[in-house]
C-alpha cells in the first residue's frame, strides 16, 4: 500500500520551496548585463570542475537544468535561475557563476569572469548569502581563501559547501570537515556550519534546500 501523498503546507519550507518550478532566468557575461534585481538571490562559487552545475541540478531535481561538464571552466556567464510557484511569483532565485581557477579559455576571457563575479558578490544588494564549494578531496586552496577574504571584506555571508563527499572515507571527511572548521573560526562573514554534500548520492540536499528556504520570499 503506497504512503499517503503529505499535503505542501505540511512539508518542511526547503522542501516546499523546491517543488516549485525552477527555470532559467538569465545569462549574465559583466555586470550591466545582470537581470533587474527583484527575489533574494543565493549564488554558488566555487573553483572549476567543483560540481556547481551539478549541484544546482541535484538541488532543483532537474537533471539539465544547469550544463555540467567535466571540462573545467564550461560554466562562462553568471547563470541566474529563478523558483516561482504558479502565480509566477518569485521566491527565490539561484546563480551559478564561472569557476574561479583553471579554466580551458584564454587569459582574456577568465579575467573577464573573474571581474564579473567578483563586482557581482561586492555589490548585489538582493543577494543573500554566497555558497562556496569547496572538493573535499582536496580541501581549501589559495583561490579559495581568496574569495573569502574578498567577501568578509564585502561582509556578504557566505557558507562552506565540501562537495564529492561520496568519494572520501567517514574517517577522511572528519578531517577534512575539522580543518575547514578551524579555518573559518577568523573569518567574520563565514558562517560557523559546513555542508558536506555529494549531488550523485543526493547527501545533504535536503539540509542545503532548507538553509536557501530561510530567504526565500513566502
Amino acid at each position: 500500500m503506497s504512503e499517503p501523498m503529505v499535503p505542501m503546507r505540511d512539508l518542511p519550507p526547503g522542501e516546499r520551496l523546491f517543488r516549485l518550478e525552477p527555470r532559467f532566468l538569465w545569462a549574465a557575461k559583466t555586470m550591466s548585463d545582470l537581470p533587474p534585481m527583484g527575489a533574494p538571490e543565493v549564488c554558488f562559487a566555487g573553483r572549476s570542475n567543483v560540481g556547481k552545475s551539478s549541484l544546482v541540478n541535484a538541488l532543483v531535481g532537474r537533471k539539465g537544468l544547469a550544463r555540467a561538464s567535466s571540462e573545467p571552466g564550461r560554466t562562462r556567464e553568471l547563470i541566474f535561475f529563478a523558483i516561482a510557484g504558479k502565480d509566477e511569483v518569485e521566491r527565490i532565485r539561484i546563480v551559478d557563476l564561472p569557476g574561479y581557477g583553471h579554466a580551458v579559455a584564454s587569459k582574456t576571457e577568465i579575467a573577464r569572469w573573474n571581474e564579473a563575479t567578483r563586482d557581482f558578490l561586492r555589490g548585489r544588494a538582493t543577494l543573500k548569502r554566497a555558497f562556496v564549494l569547496v572538493d573535499s578531496r582536496h580541501g581549501l586552496k589559495p583561490n579559495d581563501l581568496e574569495v573569502m577574504r574578498m567577501l568578509d571584506t564585502s561582509a556578504l555571508s557566505y557558507q562552506i559547501i565540501l562537495t564529492k563527499v561520496d568519494k572520501l572515507k567517514k574517517g577522511e571527511l572528519d578531517v577534512v570537515l575539522g580543518a575547514t572548521k578551524e579555518a573559518l573560526k577568523k573569518r567574520p562573514a563565514a558562517h560557523p556550519e559546513v555542508l558536506p554534500i555529494s549531488s550523485h548520492e543526493n547527501l545533504g540536499i535536503g539540509q542545503l534546500r532548507e538553509e536557501i528556504a530561510t530567504f526565500s520570499v513566502d
